[in-house]
């Protein structure tokens, strides 16, 4: 057991699995809600707003995240992150009401936000320059499996409407308690370093000047995920798609970003970030474009998804890499920092500006907005990310 603890291999894997129940519990939660409330008759407008509690928990705590991490370390923060999670979860079925829902996801936008904040730093910080971004990928697709297999236990709704909740429950309860078998760990602090002696903002500032283009694609990422989610069940019931095939193509988007993260994570250590970036996110808005075009045949729907989900679902890690090379050593809290809320921003933005044009533009696809902020993306990594993408180790090499 001691050698257990002490195992950096070890320890990596018990991070990547926390974060994949994790990806299910949030991939299982916004479409589950959302049918429910469309359902219930609720607005897609007021739909969208509530999915946004989520990002409001993460974006709220973000601040306050970072001198805990260096006060009590990695291990009490992920314990307490994912023990949030897993209460907020159970207490779904005690009350049945948009407000107190709104609540429960704020709780739970903060407990993710300790949580994915802890592992993603802990991972970021200790991982071998040459393999990083092979780590992020694998990180990133660990997510991506639970998100992906969270839409497929939404049909449970329909045999006892708190199933799906009590279920997500209990998987996180497991995959926590594995936390507790972990040596805690503090981040790197380089004596006498150029931002060692800044405060929060300080950091914030030098951090944002150094990176800022890396903080885009978890931007990106975050309006695309939380958007696809919460707003394209409802966008799709409207257009008389039955539930049980939303699952599958948000499932085949997430099945298509499994397929490629780990080979995209390999391509960029050796290509650069930025070239890969360019390529996903272009890629990916071509794929959404022509799945907004021929969203009357579900099933080409679902290949235009998958296909969309190998470019784009390794977003956010790379994003990650790409900020991880740019970023030194007593910086690289911060900066995971920022991701996180990137990723929040977008996810906040991603289902009320979703839900706004669900309900009020008919004539255009959804998947075309989708579509649109992921070229916007793509062409600011291209054109203004010249100078910073040549400053990171991976371009030099």
């Amino acid at each position: 057991m001691s050698y257990f603890l002490k195992s950096e291999r070890a320890r990596f894997w018990v991070l990547v699995t926390i974060v994949s129940i994790s990806g299910f519990s949030q991939g299982m939660l916004l479409p589950l809600i959302a049918v429910i409330f469309e359902q219930d008759g609720v607005s897609s407008a007021l739909n969208g707003l509530s999915a946004t509690g989520l990002y409001i928990g993460t974006l709220v705590i973000a601040p306050f995240m970072e001198p805990q991490l260096r006060k009590f370390g990695f291990k009490p923060l992920i314990l307490i992150g994912g023990g949030l999670v897993i209460v907020s979860l159970l207490a779904f079925p005690l009350w049945k009401s948009v407000a107190f829902w709104f609540v429960l996801r704020v709780l739970i936008g903060i407990g993710d936000q300790a949580l994915h904040f802890s592992t993603q730093t802990w991972i970021t910080s200790t991982s071998p320059q040459q393999r990083l971004g092979r780590n992020i990928a694998i990180y990133g697709m660990s997510f991506s499996v639970g998100f992906g297999a969270g839409p497929l236990f939404v049909p449970l709704v329909n045999i006892f409407e708190p199933l799906p909740f009590i279920v997500s429950g209990i998987l996180c309860l497991i995959a926590w308690s594995f936390v507790f078998l972990l040596k805690n760990d503090f981040p790197e602090v380089t004596s006498g370093g150029a931002h060692s002696s800044k405060g929060v903002i300080g950091r914030f500032q030098a951090a944002i000047a150094i990176a800022w283009i890396a903080f885009l694609p978890p931007l990106g990422y975050g309006f695309l995920e939380a958007s696809l989610n919460a707003i394209y069940p409802v966008y799709a019931l409207r257009q008389s798609i039955d539930v049980a095939l939303v699952s599958i193509i948000l499932a085949a988007f997430s099945a298509g970003a499994i397929a490629t993260q780990l080979p995209l994570g390999v391509l960029s250590d050796r290509l650069g970030r930025k070239n890969v970036l360019i390529l996903a996110l272009v890629g990916g808005a071509a794929m959404f474009g022509a799945a907004g075009f021929f969203e009357s045949n579900a099933w080409l729907t679902v290949a235009f998804f998958a296909a969309a989900g190998m470019f784009v679902g390794s977003t956010f890690s790379l994003g990650i890499s790409f900020m991880a090379d740019l970023m030194p050593k007593e910086l690289l809290p911060t900066g995971n920092l920022l991701c996180g809320i990137a990723f929040s921003v977008g996810s906040l933005a991603g289902p009320f500006l979703g839900g706004v044009f669900v309900e009020y533009i008919e004539n255009f696809s959804f998947l075309l907005l989708i579509s649109a902020m992921l070229l916007f993306i793509g062409f600011i990594i291209a054109f203004k990310g010249n100078q910073k993408s040549q400053e990171s180790p991976v371009s030099q090499e």
